[in-house]
């Protein structure tokens, strides 16, 4: 790339190295992205299983509590690996 040519080019796509409609669609996924995970970390006391399926680690003494969602770890990570394999076949 020569000079005439870097000097046409506004500084931002110079730094960040996209054009701007590029941009404004990762930040648009982005925010929707952390607007999902916000919904579902709101929402996760009031699914009536998540955290007590059989397996789950539950630890109580006298002054400690160790909690370790074993089962619902692997039942969210089934069902997200699920999901995105559909979604990704129907994308291609």
């Amino acid at each position: 790339m020569g000079q005439a040519a870097a000097s046409t080019c506004p500084l931002f796509i110079m730094v960040i190295g996209m054009w701007p409609e590029e941009l404004g669609k990762w930040l648009l996924f982005l925010g929707l992205v952390i607007a999902g995970l916000g919904g579902i970390l709101w929402l996760w006391g009031k699914i009536p299983f998540i955290g007590r399926l059989p397996g789950d680690i539950l630890i109580q003494r006298d002054n400690f509590v160790f909690f370790f969602p074993l089962v619902t770890g692997l039942a969210i990570s089934l069902f997200l690996t699920l999901v995105l394999n559909l979604l990704l076949r129907f994308l291609r």
